[in-house]
């Protein structure tokens, strides 16, 4: 009997090898060389940088980071061979009693419950099988792990499963699961997210902890019973991790500047340029953007729109929650749909008492908001209409509010003083703006973009209002105009009257009747004063006797399309519709002594390997470039003027939208705005190289502030999307000037003063402020004012005044329509 056992036991066993034999002979021929797993390069995102390597942003359909076996934690390794292949590293690729176990619950459920695949399994399913559930496909898949087991060792193998395997929410590898999920890197993982990461692979989609929160949380509760069972943890530190909450939501990615709206741009770009391949290849994008300037602009906008914002009142809580529902130890989980929006962080409002709130933070903590940072919350009725002033915290807030709040620090813009034991500063009731704003500044030079924001918060909007949004300048036109009058006989000394006047004609059904913002007038102006104080009735009449045909091939130069623009006076007042990124880059050539430069915000692009597929090839704004083209026989005086002259010639030049007289004089003028006119606000910034001008539109939907030294210029705006009034004295010089002043004066700190050198042609003379003519040498109240050699005034005020009268009233509505 015991001889009849031995030689049954003895022909299944050759009958197991000799079918073994046959499977690896029919298989291993088809099967790929597990050498490609040593050189496998997995598909990585696109990556875009600063000009100074600061991370902006990764797309791709697959979001990976790859990471060395050396840099998992213990705890998540452990938790994965818990919940995926607890005999792991002992098993030689295959583990044959797992196998057993789904083949028993096949031959009792007629199911395929159970696969039993091992982690080996896994990768080489994952790399090189499909994903099709047939024998054929099993036995390959068995073979290529022993194959694989044979030629890498366990740690190589745990190293490619981690990096390759699929976690939901286009996150593969844990490390990008850590991200997406916690907002986390591996390394600061608790013991309940490595469970909750790890019991993943099972059902990315419906063991997702964003999308099915009780799922997550049994998954999670069996993961760690698995290590607890398996003694990789104790029972205290099983308890801990079992109780924890389950904080996950989505992340975004970790970036180290934030950018968003012009990575986006990049984004289109690049997918333009290079279709899907641009998510998979791993390029990398450098941006001409400057890190530093970016987190000032940021700052800036966000800063400026919160102080409108609070100046039209408190609009109330985001959300109210019944505590009762949940117990206080899980309080934060009523955070999961609410995300930091433009830094404003979400709170719960947990106890209301007199003059004093208890909020809960995000991560758990206390917070406790004074009345130094409540008293302002007066309710918000309308744009120029507000509720009575606060009388007590229950006025605003109750238990369950979900609120925003923003930590002032002593010294900050707005802050109050706050007793000894607030000496750092203080909480302050926030809420996110429903105003929207834009902030694009650029090298003048050569157009490349330093810094961008396209609105408060990319979360809440991905429009782009520095390159989307079509909105009126108003007076932030006004610039260009007067570039044209200076190329037709106007000079900044010039008067023109600012006195009412009315265009009528048949057929409307009113006549037109425009005003100066003040509703003041001045009578007889020069054009720099105009200028400096924003005379609308000026602009128009400057406008009118150029010629509107004259003033569009001349804004043309600038960049503006005529096509778009309204062939009116209007004009005059800005009434067409730009973006921010076509002002600024108009700007530019009064700061660059008057080229013509086309904005770009990409600086080159590298493949995986670092190999440079595409370098930014700008024209640049080039001074030196005139006097070598005009006297092209001329000898360099000197070895400096070599150099230069070497330099020109090697140069992409931009074309010219003005002369260097012009562009000076408009500078000049310019300066004069901030020197005394609508933005002197900025002269707090103690430079003298800075010139810009305000902007305010019809009915104060739009305000703008541009402005420029001789390296860079930048623009401002804020108002609503849906272009609904700003409210009263809402102008540019008070909504948008403090935007583009906080940005300058991070942007421009410990740098130089900088301006357009003075051409050679001009000439200051001492004038009468009073006539414009030529000022005797006994005059006390002469001021110096700078003319092109035709321009020069006499001692009779020639070349000094124009437009002391209206044209008749059919003249100018031949011009309006």
């Amino acid at each position: 009997m015991l001889r009849f056992v031995f030689y049954a036991v003895l022909a299944v066993f050759g009958l197991a090898l000799l079918c073994a034999g046959g499977v690896a002979w029919w298989a291993l021929p088809q099967l790929p060389s597990t050498d490609r797993l040593r050189e496998v390069r997995f598909q990585t995102p696109l990556k875009v940088f600063s000009a100074d390597g600061s991370l902006i942003a990764e797309f791709g359909e697959k979001r990976r980071t790859p990471v060395a076996i050396a840099a998992v934690p213990t705890q998540l390794k452990q938790a994965f061979i818990a919940a995926e292949d607890d005999r792991f590293y002992s098993h030689l690729g295959v583990d044959w009693m797992a196998i057993a176990r789904a083949t028993l619950s096949l031959a009792r459920s007629h199911e395929k419950n159970q696969g039993g695949s091992t982690i080996t399994m896994q990768v080489a399913r994952n790399f090189f099988l499909s994903r099709e559930k047939t024998y054929t496909r099993k036995l390959k898949e068995i073979v290529l792990a022993m194959k694989i087991e044979r030629e890498l060792t366990k740690d190589e193998i745990l190293e490619l499963y981690l990096n390759k395997i699929f976690l939901g929410q286009r996150a593969y590898g844990a490390a990008a699961a850590a991200q997406v999920y916690f907002g986390s890197t591996l390394a600061d993982l608790s013991l309940a997210e490595c469970a909750t990461i790890a019991g993943l692979p099972k059902a990315p989609s419906r063991v997702n902890p964003v999308t099915n929160h009780a799922a997550a949380l049994d998954r999670r509760h069996y993961v760690l019973r698995r290590m607890l069972a398996l003694r990789m943890i104790d029972q205290a530190a099983f308890s801990r991790a079992d109780g924890a909450p389950l904080t996950a939501k989505l992340h975004g990615q970790p970036v180290e500047t934030s950018a968003p709206h012009l990575a986006e741009m990049v984004r289109s770009f690049m997918q333009n340029k290079y279709g899907d391949d641009a998510y998979t290849q791993g390029f990398r994008v450098f941006t001409t953007l400057d890190s530093g300037k970016q987190y000032a602009a940021s700052a800036a906008l966000r800063e400026a729109l919160v102080t409108y914002d609070r100046r039209h009142g408190y609009r109330g809580p985001e959300k109210n929650f019944d505590l009762k529902t949940l117990p206080s130890t899980r309080w934060v989980e009523f955070f999961n749909s609410f995300e930091i929006v433009g830094g404003l962080e979400p709170a719960l409002v947990t106890k209301v008492s007199g003059r004093e709130v208890s909020a809960l933070s995000m991560q758990g903590t206390t917070l406790t908001l004074g009345w130094e940072g409540l008293s302002w919350a007066r309710r918000y009725l309308s744009e120029d209409r507000l509720g009575n002033a606060p009388s007590q915290a229950l006025d605003l807030l109750k238990p369950g509010d979900i609120i925003r709040v923003q930590w002032l620090p002593t010294g900050a813009p707005g802050a109050k003083p706050t007793a000894a034991s607030n000496a750092g500063g203080y909480w302050r009731l926030a809420q996110i703006p429903a105003v929207e704003g834009a902030l694009v500044s650029v090298d003048s030079a050569d157009g490349a973009v330093l810094a961008l924001v396209g609105g408060f918060d990319f979360v809440t909007s991905k429009f782009n209002r520095v390159t989307q949004a079509l909105r009126q300048p108003g007076s932030n036109f006004k610039p260009f105009i007067y570039s044209a009058a200076l190329d037709h006989g106007f000079t900044p000394a010039t008067f023109v009257n600012d006195a009412p006047i009315v265009f009528e004609t048949p057929g409307l059904e009113g006549a037109w009747r425009p005003e100066n913002y003040s509703g003041t007038y001045h009578g007889p102006t020069r054009l720099r004063d105009a200028l400096a104080n924003s005379r609308n009735l000026v602009s128009i009449r400057v406008m009118r006797d150029v010629g509107i045909e004259r003033v569009m091939r001349h804004v043309s130069k600038f960049g503006f399309s005529a096509k778009t623009l309204p062939h009116n006076l209007s004009l005059a007042l800005g009434t067409g519709e730009i973006t921010p990124l076509q002002l600024v880059s108009g700007y530019a050539a009064f700061s660059n002594g008057g080229f013509r430069v086309d904005s770009y915000f990409i600086q080159r692009i590298e493949d995986s390997n670092g190999k440079q597929m595409f370098a930014a090839d700008p024209a640049v704004a080039c001074p030196a470039c005139d006097s070598a083209s005009a006297n092209p026989e001329r000898e360099p005086e000197d070895l400096a003027a070599l150099i230069d002259t070497v330099k020109a010639q090697a140069k992409k030049v931009a074309p010219r939208a003005v002369d260097a007289q012009n562009a000076w004089m408009m500078y000049s003028m310019l300066k004069e705005v901030i020197a005394s006119g609508t933005g002197k606000r900025a002269l707090e910034l103690n430079r003298t190289d800075l010139a810009g001008k305000t902007g305010t539109t019809n009915d104060l939907k739009d305000a703008w502030f541009s402005g420029f030294n001789g390296r860079m210029a930048t623009t401002a705006w804020v108002g609503f999307d849906d272009s609904k009034t700003l409210g009263p004295e809402e102008t540019g010089a008070r909504v948008a000037l403090p935007m583009w002043m906080a940005y300058m004066r991070t942007a421009l700190k410990d740098t130089p003063m900088s301006e357009a050198p003075r051409p050679i042609g001009l000439m200051t003379v001492r004038i009468d402020p009073a006539s414009g003519a030529a000022a005797g040498s006994g005059s006390s109240r002469a001021i110096y004012e700078s003319f092109r050699p035709q321009d020069v005034p006499n001692s009779a005020g020639q070349q000094s005044t124009r437009s002391a009268n209206p044209q008749p009233a059919a003249s100018a509505i031949d011009q309006l329509f």
